[in-house]
């Protein structure tokens, strides 16, 4: 372990003294220097589910999505195209429960900062592989880029992904760095190559006063960035759909309509992730039930918003009852998806409304299971957008199959989608293997009298 200099003296920060500093960060750094068999009974898991995920995109591919998929020329996009907004959705984890708690200086974002960081990486990353998965011929991606069209919203999806998941690594790598020297420093029984690592990926970080300022600087200039950013990849992806001529998607609410659900669903993955980190790591000193509590009535506003947007979305429309909109609505409100219509608004939009209104229902568990309520409800949310709005065809066609009226994903579709999503907790189960989830210097700064600085902390 290296020599702690200059660590402020006990006396003048009564609140935070070097004892409790190396709890801390013993507590924080514990989940790295060992895996429990059930860790590595989780992690094999998750690793047999993406696994399976590429065998079966490989039958897709070799075999052809005719074959192996429920597509048709009405339902071309399916559940791919769901589950990228979904993914995208929780990408926004860095937006809202990150960057703008740090900007509004809300103080209790600090142990949950990295979580969302790590979130949003992971999902974005899922969320640029369905875009090749629902692609025809993924070996003519890169024409995307040679003979791309600006005027396409599909050209503008990919600049936005790809800025966005660049911006993710930023902010995520950046302030992991002080971190990284703290690993470096403090876990000794761990693989020479993984020390090595430490070492390389912290480019010789010492703790000093000009690097301590140009740290902080650079990470407020991306937390700044990174919120326009995501709020702008979620509205593209919303255009992918309102430009596109189709009576169902024919809306100039949808930018504001997704990212406000997406401020929900991101509440609700945050608050499965920080319960499951705090149970299984014993990070209940850290992750405690104020955060919950702040988390469950930010799950309220964000659900009122929401609920605000679903009524411009979907009330307007059903008063004039025009007949471009009529068959869709009728067949959501009263039709055939009628009572999967309804129970996704329920779970989705009136439990997160209504239950952690009530304080007991704040709490780390119920909490936790109104989270998974709402998290299914969105995916579903999703898939109600993009199916029933592609089941009606453009132009009638003659001497179609009848099948082709109702779409059914098939096994294969749905082993990939379990694959990009196991995919996603895989990236952020490995990274709190191998990196603190929790960041100790922001956490430790948080608690300094005075918000005062950690200059010398290491």
């Amino acid at each position: 372990m290296s020599k702690e200099k200059n660590i402020p003296d006990s006396t003048k920060y009564e609140t935070f003294t070097q004892e409790e500093y190396m709890i801390m960060k013993d507590a924080l750094l514990r989940p790295i220097e060992k895996t429990g068999m059930a860790g590595k009974i989780w992690i094999a898991f998750l690793t047999l589910v993406f696994l399976a995920g590429a065998v079966a995109y490989y039958l897709q591919e070799t075999m052809g999505k005719s074959v192996t998929t429920g597509l048709s020329d009405y339902t071309m996009w399916g559940v791919y195209i769901s589950n990228f907004l979904f993914l995208v959705a929780l990408s926004l984890s860095s937006v809202f429960m990150s960057a703008i708690l740090k900007l509004t200086h809300f103080e209790w974002y600090r142990p949950l900062s990295r979580i969302a960081d790590v979130i949003s990486l992971s999902s974005i990353t899922m969320a640029g592989i369905c875009i090749m998965i629902s692609m025809g011929r993924p070996d003519r991606l890169h024409y995307l880029i040679i003979h791309g069209r600006i005027q396409s919203p599909i050209v503008w999806d990919i600049i936005v992904v790809a800025t966005y998941f660049v911006a993710c690594v930023l902010v995520l790598f950046i302030a992991l760095i002080p971190s990284l020297s703290t690993c470096k420093n403090h876990l000794k029984n761990l693989p020479k190559w993984q020390l090595k690592m430490y070492d390389i990926l912290s480019f010789g970080w010492e703790g000093t006063s000009e690097q301590w300022e140009i740290l902080k600087k650079v990470v407020l200039i991306l937390t700044v960035l990174v919120i326009p950013l995501g709020i702008a990849l979620r509205t593209v992806s919303a255009w992918l759909f309102s430009t596109t001529l189709r009576p169902e998607w024919d809306s100039t609410n949808f930018g504001a309509y997704f990212v406000s659900g997406s401020a929900l669903l991101t509440v609700a993955v945050m608050i499965i992730t920080v319960f499951a980190f705090r149970k299984i790591y014993r990070l209940k000193p850290y992750l405690t039930n104020m955060h919950f509590d702040k988390m469950g009535q930010a799950m309220v506003l964000f659900g009122l918003i929401y609920a605000y947007f679903n009524i411009n979305e979907y009330l307007v429309p059903a008063y004039k009852m025009s007949g471009l909109h009529a068959n869709h609505l009728l067949n959501l409100f009263v039709g055939e998806d009628a009572l999967f219509y309804w129970s996704v608004v329920f779970f989705g939009i009136a439990v997160p409304c209504i239950l952690p209104m009530f304080k007991k229902l704040r709490k780390p568990f119920p909490l936790t299971i109104t989270a998974v309520a709402v998290l299914i409800a969105g995916w579903f949310k999703f898939y109600l957008i993009v199916i029933p709005g592609l089941s009606h065809p453009l132009l009638p066609i003659q001497d179609v199959p009848a099948s082709w009226s109702h779409y059914t994903p098939s096994l294969i579709e749905m082993i990939i989608v379990a694959a990009t999503i196991a995919g996603t907790m895989l990236l952020v189960t490995l990274f709190s293997k191998f990196f603190p989830i929790i960041s100790v210097w922001e956490v430790a700064e948080g608690r300094l009298e005075g918000k005062k600085e950690i200059i010398n902390y290491k």
